[in-house]
């Protein structure tokens, strides 16, 4: 195998929401998602909504030039599972505040994965 040096092909954040709102509410987490991604300055191609039956929960995608926004809820664990996955100079972070602005998680935890590094 061709080894090579430390390279970023971009980040990969795992943010976990708990105790959040709107879980069930497939209108607002698209939104939520669009404006992240917008926000972020990502380029959005398409996206894909799908709240389960019996407000379940929600699994969406928002597809990008820049790689994804993805979340699952659980809303009767109060829980989101979101992945944001982009390449260059998009601001992560600014994507994130806007999804705790709209779900307001009581706490949330974010873990940070460098694609393509080998240390």
């Amino acid at each position: 195998m061709k080894q090579i040096s430390i390279t970023k092909f971009g980040t990969h954040a795992l943010v976990d929401f708990f105790d959040a709102q709107h879980l069930t509410d497939v209108t607002t987490l698209r939104a939520a998602l669009l404006a992240a991604a917008e926000r972020a300055g990502a380029h959005i191609l398409t996206d894909h909504f799908h709240a389960f039956p019996d407000r379940s929960g929600v699994t969406g995608v928002v597809l990008l030039k820049e790689s994804h926004i993805s979340i699952h809820t659980w809303p009767d664990d109060g829980f989101a599972a979101i992945d944001i996955f982009m390449c260059g100079e998009m601001s992560i972070d600014a994507a994130i505040d806007l999804l705790a602005d709209a779900l307001k998680p009581q706490n949330h935890i974010v873990k940070r994965v460098q694609r393509g590094e080998i240390t």
